[in-house]
């Protein structure tokens, strides 16, 4: 919570022990603590609950004040909750006579005084905006997702006016770039690992895999695979040597470049990137409904996505079906450099929409083709058709994509019990020859060109063949999948997915367990990190927000903790002294306003308060979080010309009939 704390014990000279003597406390009320008796006079009219209390305004002021701007006093006419954004005028506080003081002694029960002047002033109506010290307005205070030059954390509190966001800007810029402090989990040994190592190379040596694009299979034979399987020309083996090779090739590190230097990326090592969800052919909301995705949508998750700095590099939110497949790419491509200064992502539906997508982020990023094919400025993602299969489309996007430099994330989609083997060391074996296979395809083409490995093995309801999600399967996978990756030296891609059909307890707790298993075991890149639903069906706006409450509670942890001789904070051990409390003390004085997470959805309202604000769910919250942030969504700063250009290039391209996509 935000501003100062309640400092009624440390400052004696305003906690009186003695203000009982004046008479207006009487003995007939004890405290619920033993320390003290007291009553409460409210405008003359008598006795209130038994807690100690005083009757002077001057020292009330003080004290609702203090309580106030420690967030605990909330309320205005309408039983809503409500911050002030700003130092309040004096002619609009408290504009009724309240004779009410409070009184303190060491050990009272703080909260208990608090939640008593948050139920008196909820109990008469009033509309209290507190003085608050003078400070500089930043823009990290102002509500929503901040201008140009300037995201969001989205913290703050749904249901509070829109003012009071306690953001800290170094905070905010924290999150664009996450290091995991976190060692590994394990769920596999060394030699277990290494297992599984030998048995995926035994795979591809012995079985291979089956790849449909003739000239991805000459460029493998040219690097030495077999080609050819029995009557099956389009099977190719590949022997352990060159596999090997090709991950020594691959850059265990690498960097991704955004519109700007801020959003630039690092992919490997402890570096952990989360990207939003991808690929759903629904978009949903409270207000709407499950509906068919539009280009109005995907360009509304794009401004979502820029309006959180957790978010790092963007994803195809939603399938716009309301734009032809041939022109698809042109939209999308620009919602992405438009409205956003973040990575974009193309899908690889064939060379000449890639080709477009390329030229789309060269114009955009100011590039020529020299330039772009030196650094990753885009990716894409490579879904193996598993079990053992490389389709036209995939693999034209390995090739297309590694020959100009940039990010192939290969991701096998093995559910074990339907594309892979039921058991998970088996799906494990065929997921890592899958990715492996990928990887080598990729070197060969180009030599240290940038590719994860994308981990999705997951299982589904046997009784019904749905994809289930966040399974203790899901886990285990999530976590070998990181061991292995690492046992090749390769960055490595998960996801955050659940199979729920509404932004609900079993989306969260689905979608929790997979990111803790995805980034426990070191996942660099969480895919589909905020508003997966149904399985991937759909893009949620309440799940997304939600999501984004996750990930900024996972980029806190990864913060580093300072231990320096400041926080050891012994200066404030000796200043409250033992049975005191450290609300006042200097050491939260100077603290508070920046100390703690502030949540962007979560309600710690009491039930009094949460029941007067009609009782607000989880996903209710979260439709007013994303309904600011697209009301104050402004875009980046972008050059004019550069955004002329584009939309030129674009005119010419839909004039000439555009891009159909190259399928199977």
């Amino acid at each position: 919570m935000m501003g100062a704390p309640l400092d009624l014990v440390r400052r004696k000279s305003f906690v009186d022990s003695r203000i009982g003597g004046r008479g207006l406390v009487h003995e007939s009320h004890q405290s619920p603590h033993g320390r003290g008796q007291g009553t409460v006079v409210v405008d003359g009219n008598g006795p209130g609950p038994p807690y100690p209390f005083f009757h002077d305004k001057p020292r009330f002021q003080k004290s609702i004040d203090l309580a106030h701007n420690g967030g605990l006093v909330d309320v205005d006419r309408s039983r809503q909750l409500r911050q002030c954004s700003r130092p309040c005028r004096k002619e609009e506080q408290l504009n009724e006579k309240l004779l009410l003081g409070v009184r303190a002694e060491d050990g009272e029960d703080i909260l208990h005084i608090t939640q008593y002047i948050l139920h008196i002033t909820h109990s008469k109506g009033y509309n209290y905006a507190p003085s608050m010290p003078e400070k500089p307005e930043t823009p990290s205070d102002r509500d929503g997702p901040r201008r140009p030059g300037r995201t969001a954390t989205g913290r703050g509190r749904a249901g509070r006016s829109p003012g009071r966001r306690p953001t800290a800007a170094a905070r905010s810029d924290a999150y664009r770039h996450l290091i995991n402090p976190f060692e590994p989990a394990r769920v596999l040994s060394d030699d277990q690992v290494g297992h599984i190592h030998e048995a995926a190379l035994g795979v591809l040596e012995d079985l291979g895999m089956r790849v449909l694009l003739p000239a991805a299979r000459s460029i493998l034979a040219d690097g030495g695979a077999s080609v050819g399987v029995g009557d099956d020309d389009a099977m190719v083996r590949l022997d352990r040597g060159l596999v090997e090779w090709a991950v020594d090739s691959a850059p265990s590190e690498f960097d991704g470049y955004g519109g700007s230097e801020a959003r630039n990326v690092r992919f490997g090592g402890r570096n952990v990137v989360f990207a939003p969800v991808g690929g759903p052919p629904y978009v949903s909301d409270r207000d709407r409904g499950r509906r068919p995705g539009t280009i109005e949508a995907f360009e509304d998750l794009m401004r979502l996505a820029q309006s959180f700095d957790v978010l790092h590099i963007h994803s195809p939110s939603v399938e716009p079906q309301d734009v032809e497949p041939a022109f698809r790419h042109y939209r999308t491509g620009r919602a992405q450099l438009v409205l956003s200064d973040k990575m974009p992502f193309f899908f690889g539906r064939g060379t000449p929409q890639i080709d477009d997508a390329f030229e789309m982020v060269r114009i955009m990023r100011g590039l020529t083709a020299a330039e772009f094919s030196e650094q990753p400025y885009t990716y894409t993602v490579v879904n193996t058709n598993s079990p053992r299969q490389l389709d036209i489309p995939m693999a034209q996007a390995i090739v297309d994509f590694a020959k100009a430099g940039q990010i192939v994330m290969v991701t096998p989609f093995t559910l074990s019990g339907a594309m892979a083997p039921i058991s998970l060391a088996g799906a494990l074996t065929q997921q890592h020859a899958e990715a492996l296979f990928g990887i080598t395809l990729s070197q060969l083409v180009r030599p240290g060109a940038p590719v994860v490995y994308g981990g999705f093995t997951s299982n589904v309801d046997m009784r019904s063949g749905a994809p289930a999600f966040g399974t203790p399967e899901y886990v285990k996978a999530a976590i070998a999948s990181g061991q292995l990756t690492r046992h090749v030296g390769i960055p490595f891609r998960s996801s955050n997915v659940n199979a729920s059909n509404a932004p609900d307890a079993q989306a969260a707790y689905e979608s929790m367990m997979s990111s803790w298993g995805a980034l426990m075991g070191g996942a660099n890149v969480l895919m589909h990190a905020a508003g997966w639903l149904e399985g991937g069906l759909v893009a949620s706006m309440e799940k997304y927000v939600i999501d984004v409450e996750a990930l900024q509670t996972f980029a806190e942890m990864f913060l580093p903790m300072d231990t320096s001789e400041p926080e050891l904070a012994r200066a404030a051990m000796e200043e409250v002294g033992p049975g005191g409390h450290y609300f006042g003390a200097g050491h939260t004085m100077e603290r508070y306003a920046t100390a703690f997470y502030e949540p962007l959805v979560s309600d710690w309202s009491n039930h009094g308060q949460w029941a007067e604000s009609g009782s607000p769910t989880t996903a209710e919250n979260a439709t007013g979080v994303w309904k600011r942030a697209l009301e104050d969504f402004e875009p980046p700063s972008i050059d004019p010309a550069r955004v002329e250009a584009l939309d030129y290039f674009i005119q010419r391209r839909t004039r000439a009939g555009g891009a159909p996509p190259v399928s199977t």
